[in-house]
């Protein structure tokens, strides 16, 4: 699957910099993240829980970062294995742009499965990767003006709001399962705004990467936890990305590790 979009953010780099390295703010608007824990000086491990319907999955895991450019562009890559389920992997190159008093997101990513997951559909996949790609701006936008931080000297924030585009292919007509962050968990521990920021990376990768992994688990109802719209996620990673993006953070930050999936 390859998939490429642009999105505008109502704020400046500096303030969309401070909200993404924001733990608050970021379990607000990335689905069902639950813990972010640094394992390493440039380790970091995360936890997701997600429910669609009647399904729960669990995950956990780390990212790969690459081809770093503060605060140009960089890569972000990472698979898994789902046993009989078929594999996935993939990776996404994204880019930032100043535009007047907002920020341009740019994304290209190209993604490969297999198994019982290629069955889903490429149409399907994709639509469903924008559905929840167009939820997830709205949200962060909405937390930007609520708490005053996309505000430019005397303009009020709701005229920021008001500026928020998107080029974007239009959201699609969303798919029949129904979607569900599970609650977020307890608040984790902070090493600095930087530390935050790659975390939540993390954990929205690990999201998507077990879900086209179809590493899910079926409850009692029988209903097979492969729903097209974990692939959202997908999406979801590269906004995070965001705020590793701005973190300038000195060197190249290289993260490899495996991915575990604890069942529900």
């Amino acid at each position: 699957m390859d998939m490429s979009g642009e999105q505008r953010i109502p704020a400046p780099r500096e303030v969309v910099w401070r909200a993404l390295n924001d733990p608050e703010i970021l379990k607000l608007c990335i689905p069902g993240c639950q813990e972010l824990v640094k394992s390493s000086d440039t380790q970091m491990s995360a936890k997701v829980v997600l429910k669609v319907g009647p399904v729960s999955a669990r995950f956990e895991g780390t990212v790969t970062l690459s081809d770093l450019d503060p605060p140009n562009s960089y890569r972000i890559s990472g698979e898994g294995q789902g046993g009989m389920a078929g594999f996935a992997k993939g990776e996404a190159m994204v880019r930032l742009e100043v535009d007047g008093e907002g920020t341009i997101l740019r994304y290209e990513v190209e993604a490969q499965v297999g198994g019982k997951l290629a069955q889903l559909g490429a149409r399907l996949i994709d639509a469903t990767a924008k559905q929840m790609s167009g939820a997830f701006f709205k949200r962060f936008a909405q937390e930007i003006v609520a708490r005053g931080d996309g505000r430019q000297g005397d303009a009020p924030a709701s005229s920021a709001m008001s500026r928020m585009v998107s080029s974007a292919t239009p959201p699609a007509t969303p798919s029949q399962g129904a979607f569900s962050a599970a609650p977020p968990g307890p608040q984790a521990s902070s090493g600095g705004m930087r530390l935050a920021s790659l975390c939540v990376v993390a954990a929205s990768l690990v999201a998507s990467a077990y879900f086209l992994s179809g590493s899910l688990v079926s409850e009692p109802s029988g209903r097979i936890g492969t729903s097209p719209d974990f692939v959202g996620a997908v999406i979801l990673i590269l906004t995070a990305s965001l705020g590793y993006l701005f973190g300038r953070l000195q060197g190249v930050v290289t993260t490899v590790v495996t991915i575990r999936h604890e069942p529900g």
